[in-house]
């Protein structure tokens, strides 16, 4: 890790959510070669990555805002509270909100290729923000690759359900007659906003200091939301068994890896 953590913050968190909006196309493009994928891999890979996120919300994120709030003579319990909970709402307003969309597209007020692009670009924002907030974090924190091992394994783990994700934008759409190169075109196209929140967060990171414990717990909260509204719900729907083995081992990899690092 030590070439890696003589970049700037800005170039790894750029990188890292370059890589994620790339698995995001990787998956849409699954689109040019099926019509339709097994649910069981995705369900695996869904589960997996919601495993990995769960694990990651505290160790990446809540623990290191914890201490970072002792740091500041910050109140961490009200802070990592307020931040955790602030992302959660952000993440449920935004489902309530595509749950009023859906009703209005039902009526023929919006097309559902628009609707569904909508759905994974908006809780793709919280998680390019918590990429660029880690790597923010770590390269401000001074304790070593530990840090930026979490930060690039949060980008893992949102990189694998992305996977499925630009896959179950894409392939649905090609599925009701939309061409494959414009389900492909929807389906990569809803992981772009990544990059943007991912440097946006590690700019906010290294300017505002006080405000990180903040910010990390927000992503925490956001995160933990999108893995309770979505990723387990979708994953679990079909495949419970499946998928509960793909959240423990996720977790267990994101824990045994941070504690390798940490």
């Amino acid at each position: 890790m030590n070439a890696f953590s003589s970049l700037h913050p800005v170039t790894l968190g750029l990188a890292a959510t370059l890589f994620t909006y790339a698995v995001t196309a990787l998956g849409a493009a699954l689109v040019f070669f099926f019509k339709d994928v097994r649910q069981k891999p995705l369900d695996l890979m869904m589960g997996f990555a919601a495993g990995v996120m769960i694990a990651a919300s505290f160790w990446s994120l809540l623990a290191p805002a914890l201490e970072l709030s002792a740091a500041l003579s910050q109140n961490g319990c009200l802070t990592a509270s307020l931040g955790f909970a602030a992302g959660g709402v952000f993440t449920m307003l935004s489902s309530a909100f595509l749950s009023r969309a859906e009703a209005l597209s039902s009526k023929g007020a919006l097309k559902r290729s628009i609707l569904l692009a909508l759905a994974v670009t908006l809780h793709n924002i919280p998680e390019g923000l918590a990429v660029g907030v880690a790597f923010g974090y770590a390269s401000i924190s001074g304790q070593g690759d530990g840090e930026l091992v979490s930060a690039v394994m949060l980008a893992v783990g949102i990189g694998i359900q992305n996977f499925p994700e630009g896959a179950c934008v894409a392939i649905p759409l090609r599925q009701s007659g939309v061409s494959r190169f414009k389900s492909f075109l929807i389906g990569q196209g809803s992981g772009l906003v990544e990059p943007v929140a991912g440097v946006l967060g590690v700019l906010a990171a290294l300017a505002v200091r006080s405000v990180l414990p903040f910010a990390l717990s927000f992503s925490a909260g956001a995160m933990i939301a999108v893995v309770c509204s979505e990723l387990i719900p979708d994953s679990f729907r079909d495949n419970k068994t499946l998928a509960t083995a793909g959240v423990l081992l996720g977790f267990i990899v994101m824990m045994a890896l941070d504690v390798s690092f940490g």
